[in-house]
């Protein structure tokens, strides 16, 4: 879920937000030149440059987002599903991955009012009488270890997931979210996922990370050809830093999965902060390279 974040994240997404900002006074007119001609004073204007065109780059991205829909609804409904047939090892098995499928197109979710609290507010992010989604499922089956009393849970979740899926085809995208959406998931991997604050109870914490830095790669993926024609220096760094960060991960998979967090050392988690954090620091820069 979305998080009140604090410093270096902030700051992240302010210097995207802020670089556009500071971009709307000149998109327009450039600053006027002045000639001289028999004694007269004339002021011409440089023609203001073409807006850059993200249509297709927007269109992509819909379809990745549409694709992680569908099969987010299926797998939550199987999630859903094994909880209220009782079989709690299966449902623990299902949780973290569907949970993947939403942690990639997080941002989306984010756009559409209440449906991203709705489905993946911790306890204590919302008043407790309208907690529910993800965590609120989590907390009983790992703490409580039983499906019982879940079935509204459960229910509720299953709408809520189908609600997202409706919304994605008509839901306002643009390049601005598009790469303010890329730094927002690494701010979610820094601020909870990195931390173990994210899956309190599960321990699948790792999971999320891991969905949420491909969320973002796909991202610069759509967007790398647009950057690459303004700064193909930044532009490789990305790719080699979302490589890095991937390679550091790659130990910690298991089967089909991740490791719980719980078995990660200290050293091992501050070499994962480490490189998410040289990561951040250029991805940050795309939006005021790209000019939106």
């Amino acid at each position: 879920m979305k998080l009140r974040y604090a410093v270096p994240a902030g700051v992240l997404v302010s210097s995207i937000l802020f670089a556009g900002c500071g971009q709307t006074g000149t998109a327009n007119q450039q600053p006027a030149a002045t000639t001289k001609d028999a004694g007269a004073t004339t002021q011409t204007t440089t023609p203001a440059a073409p807006a850059p065109n993200f249509d297709q780059a927007v269109a992509a991205y819909r379809a990745y987002a549409t694709q992680q829909c569908d099969t987010f609804v299926k797998k939550t409904e199987e999630f859903t599903n094994a909880v209220k047939a009782g079989e709690l090892d299966k449902a623990k098995a299902l949780y973290a991955p569907a949970r993947m499928y939403y942690e990639r197109i997080e941002p989306i979710a984010e756009a559409l009012g209440d449906l991203d609290p709705n489905i993946d507010a911790r306890d204590g992010d919302v008043d407790a009488a309208d907690w529910r989604g993800f965590h609120r499922l989590e907390k009983t089956l790992w703490e409580e270890n039983t499906t019982k009393g879940l079935d509204e849970f459960s229910d509720r979740l299953l709408s809520d997931a189908k609600l997202l899926r409706a919304k994605v085809e008509t839901v306002n995208i643009d390049a601005s979210l598009m790469v303010t959406g890329a730094v927002e998931l690494l701010n979610e991997v820094s601020t909870s996922k990195v931390t173990g604050e994210e899956e309190r109870y599960s321990h699948t914490d790792l999971y999320d990370f891991a969905a949420n830095v491909e969320g973002a790669q796909k991202i610069y993926e759509i967007l790398k050809t647009d950057l690459n024609q303004k700064d193909a220096a930044l532009e490789t760094q990305i790719g080699e830093r979302f490589e890095a960060l991937q390679q550091e991960l790659a130990p910690f998979k298991e089967g089909e999965g991740y490791v719980s967090y719980t078995k990660l050392k200290p050293e091992e988690i501050k070499k994962l902060s480490q490189n998410l954090d040289a990561l951040a620091e250029p991805l940050s820069q795309m939006g005021k390279l790209l000019g939106v």
